[in-house]
């Protein structure tokens, strides 16, 4: 229901476009997040939006850097990332739940990989 894509091997300090495409129903109504995990860590939110739009909430490690976006008219989320970092080495996966950020995420889309060489 969730496929992530746009992953790839990049050099520190370029950008990268993650994008999540969303195949059930009613993506309008789902809100969205953007979570990584990186080798050795645990699982990571990155950022997340309300299915009703608005500013998106980032984590402390990407704020400023990174930028998440929804189009409902292509039931995608984007997850615009500049200035990567090693330490942004990860997978990085899409997740969805229908209403609102509160609870748990019910569905989960196949990560794609980023690799930031230094």
């Amino acid at each position: 229901q969730l496929q992530a894509s746009g992953g790839g091997l990049v050099q520190t300090g370029d950008s990268l476009r993650l994008s999540c495409t969303f195949s059930g129903r009613a993506f309008g109504r789902h809100s969205m997040g953007w979570f990584r995990r990186a080798p050795g860590k645990e699982r990571e939110l990155l950022s997340t939006i309300h299915w009703s739009g608005g500013q998106p909430s980032y984590s402390d490690s990407v704020k400023g850097r990174f930028t998440m976006s929804r189009d409902n008219a292509q039931n995608t989320v984007a997850l615009q990332m500049n200035s990567l970092k090693p330490e942004d080495t990860a997978v990085y996966f899409c997740a969805a739940r229908q209403g609102g950020l509160q609870g748990p995420w019910a569905y989960w889309g196949k990560g794609t990989l980023v690799t930031v060489s230094s």
